[in-house]
């Protein structure tokens, strides 16, 4: 907790002991009070106690551990693609995806004086990202930190007069700031994909569609991943996503994050991953949830 901005603490200590009362109703989200895993947290579940965490590993602990009841955890965005390393924790974590979010992403420019002579800016590599052509066209250097809401809380503290955070504006009033520019996101269609991320495995109901994530590695051989996917096209599984990345150091086995709609259970889903397996050495279901995802 501690590792936050000191202007951040009182709140983070405060939401964190009213989720202690209830630990069922806590929702763990990576960042200060004011991030926009805050605010996917009260649009998702407007009875729930967001809980703010430092890193995503506190987020995901704190499931573990009990002292929430899930997590909700930023995987990808549509201008900056994956979150870094979320591939990774997901698998370690031993929780289960049991829902998707959709959150419609706006950054505001904010610093400690609206007309302020602004060198560099400061936020989450993905904000900074999703900003980069607004930054360079005007020379602001753009410099990393922990999430967008600690960036502010980190620059209202600060004594520099020509730096700046990007946040919701929703941080400007939390922190003291003065809001510069809004909606600085390089394209308006900027939305982010949170999973939700609980002790146990989903029974969504059958009467809705139904999104499984799953990963796999498939066997060191010629063409084992173009026949491993071959009975998704067989059996008429649309999958969403397939996303390749390496585990360990060895560079010799590939692993590979994939969404798809459907649900074991479902004979063509059941057929598709029967044969995945085969040219698979493990396939690992990470969860099956409702759809939420927009559709185009």
């Amino acid at each position: 907790m501690d590792s936050f901005p000191k202007n951040a603490l009182g709140m983070v200590r405060k939401m964190t002991e009213k989720g202690a009362e209830m630990p069922a109703k806590a929702i763990a989200f990576q960042g200060a009070p004011g991030a926009n895993s805050h605010l996917a947290a009260l649009d998702y579940a407007p009875e729930g106690l967001p809980v703010p965490c430092f890193a995503f590993e506190d987020a995901i602990d704190a499931v573990k551990n009990g002292a929430a009841g899930c997590a909700i955890i930023p995987i990808e965005n549509s201008l900056h693609g994956r979150v870094a390393d979320i591939h990774f924790l997901l698998p370690e974590s031993g929780l289960y995806i049991v829902d998707e979010y959709f959150m419609q992403i706006e950054h505001c420019l904010m610093a400690k004086s609206a007309d302020a002579d602004i060198k560099t800016a400061m936020s989450h590599p993905q904000a900074l990202g999703q900003c980069r052509h607004y930054l360079r066209k005007r020379g602001i250097i753009p410099v990393a930190y922990a999430d967008t809401a600690a960036a502010a809380a980190f620059v209202a503290q600060q004594d520099d007069p020509h730096a700046a955070a990007i946040a919701p504006k929703l941080a400007a009033q939390i922190y003291g700031l003065q809001p510069v520019a809004d909606a600085i996101e390089d394209a308006p269609h900027n939305i982010t994909r949170f999973v939700v991320l609980a002790p146990e495995a989903a029974k969504p109901e059958s009467d809705g569609p139904l999104m499984t994530t799953f990963i796999f590695q498939v066997k060191n051989v010629p063409a084992a991943l173009y026949k491993a996917m071959g009975g998704f096209a067989t059996n008429g599984v649309n999958m969403t996503k397939l996303e390749s990345y390496q585990q360990g150091g060895s560079f010799a086995a590939t692993e590979f994050y994939t969404d798809i709609e459907g649900a074991p259970g479902d004979p063509a889903v059941d057929r598709a991953l029967e044969e995945l397996s085969f040219y698979c050495n493990n396939v690992r279901v990470l969860g099956t949830y409702p759809q939420a995802r927009p559709r185009g």
